[in-house]
Parts: structure tokens; sequence; C-alpha cells
């Protein structure tokens, strides 16, 4: 029997493995939950609880432990039906070592022999950028000697280099004392902790003192520290001071993977973000994920803020901790720069697995698709119209095919338009679409694409949309347009477009599909007009077909050097009767010219 306490349960399977772990503030009515009729259940929890052979629990005082001992025990058992971490990086801390002398110097190991970690850091320049700029201001040493009050009255060390270069005042041989360099190591922990704002307003206000008391050369040196602080702050400063110092947390979800961004801000700069994946082995409400994300940056970074700025309730409460979702303003932009970061991780991500694991990644596409478009089913099959023509000559259409957004070629397909005459792009499409889908209602209707996208605005999508109400398709599949000004999606009835993220691979995938009928429907209309303004006047002579004229020019290159050829030399080729034909048409009689001189040649007559 589990009690009415706060605590973390656990489950196992008959071989002992702990399959899931979960916290609640309520044990008893948590663990309930599960043991109910399966058809109450989503289908992988089900699964979950089907294989659940024991249970255990353990009670905690508060809520918020509850949710650092969930991060702990999933950290060390791994669970196969929780959320797990996807990001194994080991991300690199800025260390402040233990020593008399300290050093400070960038890390992946965290050691606990007493130094202090700031980070983590999931950009290593930034940390880099920190360390270039300390060591710009403050003369550390960077050497790994063993310095110690003992050694350095005994003498045990040389000075190296950045001694004589000015970079290092000399720890080893006693060149600054022991509580000076102390100085300079807590201003840097200062630093590090988001004081920046505050070292910038003292060390100016240390400059103005020495220069009213003409010590120019201490009042440069406050300078050149507030102008690199203010430097490198200028670049992380992304707010106004009035934010003050906030935690922001948000998640971006797609299918059962979610990432998330975190960042901390002090005196308005970002002074630590961390981005995080997440894989959700069954459906977890996004509140659960949304904690599991807390606990794991309260273990790393610490404590949290007063402040937490979070884009829905977390469903935990901590003491100390205020969750609020903004609304408005300054912090509103924080979290939206905060989803703008976790959105590019998963952009990302999903990048990666377009070479690593291209089927799952053209899954997720569709499914992004799909969810765009509010579509029930997943558009593994769509196909893509396009009109080509100019001034109404060589009317042609192009419908293009994806599938499992794959172009499939061989169900490409060019339509000559026949019922429309003149340049008529509404009535072409209406004609061809109700071509290619009244043919595939007779010849293989179970292959019918789920998404239909016209190239065009409302006009073509109209005229598409009521050809395939006359065949009755409408409620069978999708039909947008494709506007290509602003790349908005044109939706049957609805008076206001639908923009998708422009760096969504949604939107390339519908970009890429209609450049693609594009492109095939040019190129036929290309080779319609190539061929028409290239056919020689001998395929308008009755008996000269396509292998005649082939013949002809093959022989004599060019439609000029036949109509000049004798007719027992063209005879020699087509006959006599055809020889003839050819010539009277070739050279026609003309008053004034003899009859006998080729037409080409009587047009070069002034």
């Amino acid at each position: 029997m589990f009690p009415h306490s706060p605590g973390v349960y656990r489950y196992y399977d008959s071989e002992g493995n702990v399959i899931y772990v979960g916290k609640a503030k309520d044990l008893h009515k948590r663990v309930a939950q599960y043991f109910v009729p399966p058809e109450r259940l989503t289908r992988k929890t089900a699964i979950m609880v089907s294989k659940i052979a024991d249970a255990q629990y353990s009670v905690v005082d508060t809520e918020a432990d509850a949710l650092l001992l969930e991060n702990n025990l999933i950290k060390q058992y791994k669970p196969k039906y929780n959320i797990l971490l996807k990001d194994s990086k080991t991300y690199p801390w800025i260390c402040v070592s233990a020593d008399e002398y300290p050093k400070v110097f960038l890390t992946r190991r965290l050691v606990k022999d007493g130094s202090r970690y700031f980070g983590p850091y999931s950009s290593v320049m930034h940390a880099r950028n920190l360390l270039e700029m300390f060591s710009s201001i403050y003369p550390l040493r960077t050497c790994n000697l063993k310095i110690t009050s003992e050694s350095v009255l005994r003498g045990k060390f040389r000075p190296c280099l950045n001694y004589h270069i000015g970079k290092c005042k000399g720890c080893c041989i006693g060149g600054i004392s022991v509580r000076e360099y102390g100085k300079n190591i807590e201003e840097i922990v200062h630093l590090l902790k988001g004081g920046g704002r505050e070292m910038i307003r003292h060390y100016r206000t240390m400059m103005s003192e020495a220069a009213e008391n003409l010590d120019f050369e201490h009042a440069e040196e406050y300078k050149r520290k507030m102008q690199s602080i203010e430097k490198h702050y200028s670049k992380s400063l992304i707010m106004n001071t009035q934010v003050g110092s906030v935690d922001v947390f948000s998640l971006v979800f797609d299918s059962n993977e979610a990432y998330g961004n975190f960042m901390r801000l002090r005196d308005g700069a970002v002074v630590q973000s961390l981005n995080l994946g997440f894989k959700m082995n069954i459906e977890e409400d996004h509140v659960e994920v949304l904690g599991m994300f807390i606990a794991e940056i309260q273990s790393k970074f610490g404590d949290l803020s007063s402040e937490v700025l979070v884009p829905f309730m977390p469903g935990v409460e901590i003491n100390g901790v205020e969750f609020r979702i903004p609304v408005r303003g300054d912090k509103l932009a924080l979290l939206e720069l905060s989803a703008k970061n976790a959105k590019e991780m998963r952009f990302n991500a999903l990048k990666q697995k377009e070479h690593t694991d291209p089927d799952d990644f053209r899954r997720k596409v569709l499914e992004e698709l799909r969810d765009a478009l509010g579509m029930k089913e997943l558009p593994v099959h769509i196909e893509c119209f396009d009109n080509s023509n100019i001034q109404g000559t060589n009317p042609v259409a192009s419908c293009v095919v994806f599938r499992d957004a794959v172009p499939s070629k061989k169900d490409y397909r060019h339509f000559n338009i026949k019922t429309v005459v003149g340049a008529n792009d509404y009535a072409s499409m209406k004609e061809v679409v109700n071509r290619r889908y009244s043919r595939m209602l007779s010849e293989d209707p179970d292959d019918l694409p789920q998404l239909v996208v016209i190239d065009g605005g409302k006009g073509q999508l109209s005229f598409a949309y009521e050809a395939l109400a006359e065949l009755g398709l409408t409620d069978s599949l999708t039909v947008i347009g494709l506007a290509k000004r602003l790349e908005e999606v044109i939706r049957v009835g609805d008076p206001y477009p639908l923009f998708i993220d422009r760096n969504s691979q949604a939107l390339k995938v519908l970009q890429r599909i209609r450049d693609e009928a594009h492109r095939f429907g040019i190129t036929h209309h290309r080779n319609r007009r190539s061929k028409a303004q290239t056919m020689s006047a001998l395929r308008e002579i009755k008996g000269v077909g396509e292998k005649t004229e082939q013949r002809l020019i093959l022989h004599y290159g060019s439609v000029a050097r036949i109509a000049a050829a004798t007719e027992d030399d063209l005879a020699s080729l087509v006959g006599r009767d055809l020889a003839q034909r050819i010539r009277s048409y070739l050279n026609p009689p003309e008053p004034g010219l003899p009859d006998d001189v080729p037409t080409f040649l009587k047009q070069q007559q002034p």
C-alpha cells in the first residue's frame, strides 16, 4: 500500500530491472492512476503496465525533493520507459583551483578537491572568451607548478617567460602576495557569478578617484579593465537591466522527443545557457517533461533564481522560486529567445538525422508537415501541379510525385492542355487535375495521394478544388495552394493564409516539390517550344514524315540546301514524286525571277 505522501516510485519487471521511475505529490493517488482498465491508458503506457512485476517507493519531505531524487534515480538506472536525456555531451566548466595561488582554466572533468566550478557552458568559444578577458585584465599564472608560501621562501622555482613579458606577476618567486592575488581571483569569481555590471561600476568609480588624485597610471589601468569587461558583456547583453536576475526555460516538442533551452541572466546578461534533448519512451505529459528539465538544471547549476520564466506551469513547487508565464514586454522576449534556441537545436538534430537515419528523418518531416497543415493522415504520398505557357502558346502542365518525402520520378506526368484556348491558368489547372484523378480512380483508386499541392494562389486552388469536388475526392485528400511571393499556404475556405516557419523542414518539403514541378513543367514546355520553332517546313509537305525529314536534314544539313538541290539528287533519297513535291513547295515561282532560283535566294534580292 502506497502512502499519501510525496515521494518517488519505481516499477520493476519480472527480472528485477527498473523499467520506470516516477515522482508524485501523493504516491497513493499517482500510482493508482496506472492500474485501471487498459482502454483508459495510452498504448505505450498500457504496454509498460503489463510488464510491471513489482513496485517500490521512497518517501521524501517535499515535492521538490521528489523531483531531484527522481532525476538521480533515472540517471542511475536508465529505465526503459522514462524520459531520457539525449544530449551526451560533456560540457566545459571554468575551474578556479583550490591552490594557495589558484589557477583559472577550462575543464570537462569535475573533481571534488575543493576547487570552484562555474558553468557548464554550451559554447566552448564563450568559455574561452571569458578566459581571454580574465588574462587581459588580471596577471594570472598559467603554469602547473605547486606553488606555496613555503616553496616561494625556499626559492624553489624560477620565473617563466610570462613573467618577463608582464603577463604574470611571478607568484613562484613572491612577486605578488597571496592576498593581492586572491583579490584578483575573487573579482574573477564575482564576474563568473554574473557581477559584470557591478564590476564595471566599481572600476569606473576607482578610475575617477585615481584621476582626481592625479594617479593617472592606476586610472588608466582601471579604465582598461572596465573597457575589457564592457566589451565582453556587450556581446551577451540581450535585455536592459530592468529584467534583473532570472532563469528561463523553454521546450519544443517533436513526436516522442523534446528539446529544451535554459538561460540564466544576471543584470540583463546571459551568464549561463544550455540546450538539452529528451527522449520520451511513453506518452509523457508536457508538464512532466518540464519538471524533468528543471530537475536536470538544478543538478547541474544548483538552486534556481527566485524568478523563473516558463512557457507553462511545471506542476512542481519549489520553495523560494516563483514560476511565471510572461505575456508581454522584455520577459516575453526572453522566453521567445530561449524558444528560438530550442527550435534551433531541434532543427540541427533533424538535419543530423538526415544523414545518420534518413528514414526516421523523413518520417519526422512528414509528421511536422501533417501537424502544420492540420491533416489527419501522414502525407506519405504528395502530388504537385504547375502550369506553363507563354502568351497562351504551347500550354502544358506538370504533375510531380513525392513518396516518403522523396521524388518518385517514374510517377511524374506531363499534360498538354486540350480543352482550354489561350492563356487561362485557372481552367487549365482544373482540366489537368480532373484528368489526373479521373484516370487514377479508374485505374488505381488505392494509390490516391494524401496531399495535393497547387503551385499558385486562390484562383488556381479554387479551380483545382472544383475538379476534385466533381470527382468526390474533397473528403479523402487535402489540397492546398503554395504562393511564391511570401511562401504562404492557401487553404480552401480559409480567408487567411498559413505561414509555416521558414526554417522548418515542413516548408522546405513543400518548396522542394513546388520547385520540382516548376522545373519539370518548364523543361517540357521549353522542349515543345523548341520543337515548334525548329520544325522545318518539310513537315508541311504531304508525304514527309519525321523519318524522311531527319534523312534529308542529315544528308543536306539545312532546308536551304535541300531547296537548292536538284530533283534528281532528291529523288535518289526520297523518290521522284516526293522530290517533285519538295522542289515545288520550297521553290514556288515568283514573278520577275527564273523558276529554278530557290526561294531562300529570292528573299535576298533587292
